[in-house]
């Protein structure tokens, strides 16, 4: 089945359709240990409520939400966050790419990556930042994609166990 990655329009009937699968997605990767600002397990009610969040930064123009569908099943996200400081208006941050588990090790990362870029270019930004943890599929897929490191910070979130592991910032000038 093709992948389709799109944004993710705020219509309310839209919002509301794919909040649901948004939820599951986010609750899957942080059960998984996906370093995304939230320790498991994750309730439902926080998953919505982030996304619900989410939406009204898209409606804001402060971020754009692309979507990756097979079909109507929704198999990834990320968000294109753009700065609010007079003296960031040209960079946007990468944030929460999320794939399922059953659509990785297929280039769904790649192609997430590819768009998000695609479309901080096509905002007329001229940088993008993110950050990882260091040793995870995400630090190899940001390096195989021009992403140059910019440091690590030891200690930077908590993890469930209750110990704190570190983080990788990474640029790209577009």
């Amino acid at each position: 089945m093709p992948l389709i990655i799109r944004p993710l329009s705020v219509s309310e009937a839209e919002a509301e359709a794919a909040i649901p699968a948004l939820a599951a997605l986010l609750q899957e990767a942080v059960a998984d240990g996906a370093s995304v600002g939230f320790l498991p397990p994750l309730a439902l009610d926080a998953a919505v409520a982030f996304w619900r969040g989410v939406c009204n930064g898209v409606v804001s123009g402060e971020r754009t939400l692309l979507g990756a569908f097979e079909g109507a099943d929704l198999v990834g996200t990320v968000q294109l966050v753009r700065s609010a400081m007079p003296n960031q208006a040209h960079r946007g941050d990468v944030s929460k790419m999320l794939v399922a588990a059953r659509a990785q090790r297929r280039g769904l990362g790649a192609a997430l990556l590819a768009r998000v870029e695609d479309t901080a270019r096509a905002a007329g930004l001229r940088l993008l930042v993110l950050d990882t943890v260091p040793g995870h599929a995400g630090e190899r897929l940001y390096q195989r994609h021009g992403w140059q490191r910019a440091g690590e910070i030891p200690g930077y979130a908590l993890d469930g166990a209750g110990g704190a592991f570190a983080t990788i910032f990474f640029y790209k000038p577009l």
